[in-house]
């Protein structure tokens, strides 16, 4: 029954906790004072936990309940199966959501006016994310500050950003032995020369 329980505890939060992972604090808040399966204490510490790994944090948090739950009923494979039931309880309505609003979409999807408004709606989605990466070229490439202090135009670029863009784009795309490398190992790269050099 504390597997059901589980489930159905983490169905609700997953279908009324809308607006992010902070949105399931006040339902994980009132599990814990209703089930006491946790206090406010290891609340904080499941919050800072699930902060800290990778994932959506309501997820991560789910698992973390259901595992803790689950290890106290059934030690390491009770712990396992909690966080597993947890977990699915969280996500269950969301898949539900989805397939419903998959369902409604492809049949309007034959409809001429959502097909033309789809095919309206790629030059501006475009246009947006092409106008955020221009935003973000001329923020780490053109330094204001440094011009509106000197006049100097020479002072109007970020030469550090430069250098480590056309290194960055030499790397992935001229040289052999690095350009189907992970990206991740650029970023990484880029974030220890960023603190290396003081970008």
């Amino acid at each position: 029954m504390i597997y059901l329980r589980l489930f159905w505890e983490f169905f609700k939060t997953g279908l009324f906790a809308i607006g992010g992972g902070m949105a399931t604090v006040p339902f994980l808040s009132d599990i814990g004072a209703r089930t006491g399966w946790f206090d406010q204490g290891m609340l904080a510490d499941m919050i800072a936990v699930s902060e800290s790994t990778p994932g959506p944090m309501g997820i991560n948090m789910a698992t973390y309940v259901g595992y803790t739950v689950g290890s106290r009923q059934g030690g390491l494979p009770g712990g396992i199966l909690g966080g597993v039931i947890a977990t699915l309880g969280e996500v269950t309505p969301s898949i539900i959501v989805i397939l419903i609003v998959a369902a409604f979409l492809q049949a309007f999807r034959k409809n001429k006016y959502v097909d033309s408004a789809f095919y309206g709606i790629r030059p501006a989605s475009t246009a947006l994310i092409s106008a955020a990466g221009i935003s973000v070229l001329l923020i780490c490439m053109v330094d204001t500050a440094a011009y509106a202090a000197t006049g100097s135009l020479l002072s109007l670029l970020n030469w550090k950003g430069l250098v480590l863009f056309a290194v960055v784009w030499v790397l992935t795309n001229l040289v052999k032995q690095t350009k189907d490398l992970h990206p991740i190992l650029f970023i990484a790269a880029s974030a220890v020369a960023g603190i290396v050099f003081q970008f």
